[in-house]
């Protein structure tokens, strides 16, 4: 899942990178309307979190501009104010939530979990492949009902993987997805957070659920599939 921050105020805009990239989410941030109209125009979000009051304007304008141009991406609005028209005013531009300044993180990640399963045509409720089950909204997964706790990086990538589970996923695909566009780490980042996610799915008795396409990237494999062929990472 992929978030755009807009937010001017530097240190709360920290604080939100911080709880977002800890959660799982792969988080950019800008601190102008001119940089989040380029930001939404040149990058697909599931999310964004945008502050009304920004140097060069109100966010309420690029809001309304994406619905204009039809783009769906749901929009929760940030603002110090707590008059009941400006929450209006918010929500008629297009907003699909609206929370006022100051707010405690933990009631803002549960509005984005409430936001980001809200299309029931993108958004499965439960994403199922072979034996693995994962709930996105409590975050647990599971395989032939055993509970595996992940972490907020594996978690990222396995449900990216479930919610296009016959798709071969490129590696660069899944850095852009799971790492925010400012990452500079290791180039096998993403090949050593897969090893890591390999080694909590095959249970005793299971075999390896993630298969490697050699060259390209990686992709689920169907329960009981022959691993003949593929490589390993």
């Amino acid at each position: 899942m992929r978030i755009l921050v807009v937010e001017d105020d530097t240190p709360l805009a920290e604080v939100l990178k911080r709880g977002l990239s800890e959660d799982g989410y792969a988080t950019d941030v800008v601190g102008k309307l001119v940089d989040a109209t380029h930001a939404v125009s040149m990058t697909s979000y599931d999310l964004v979190i945008l502050d009304r009051g920004l140097p060069d304007g109100d966010g309420r304008t690029l809001c309304a501009e994406m619905r204009e141009r039809g783009d769906s991406t749901a929009v929760l609005m940030l603002t110090a104010r707590d008059g009941l028209g400006d929450k209006v005013e918010g929500l008629d531009a297009g907003a699909d939530d609206y929370l006022t300044k100051p707010f405690d993180y933990p009631e803002l990640a549960a509005r984005i979990r409430a936001l980001l399963r809200r299309p029931a045509e993108a958004q499965k409720p439960i994403l199922t492949y072979g034996d693995l089950e994962m709930d996105p909204a409590s975050r647990r997964v599971s395989r032939s009902s055993i509970t595996i706790p992940l972490t907020a990086r594996e978690f990222a990538l396995l449900e990216r993987m479930l919610r296009a589970p016959e798709h071969t996923h490129a590696r660069t695909d899944l850095l852009d997805s799971v790492w925010d566009t400012n990452y500079d780490g290791l180039s096998n980042v993403v090949d050593v957070h897969i090893a890591n996610l390999r080694r909590k799915l095959e249970l005793p008795g299971l075999d390896d659920p993630i298969e490697t396409v050699r060259g390209v990237g990686y992709r689920l494999r169907p329960a009981g599939q022959d691993h003949a062929g593929q490589g390993t990472a």
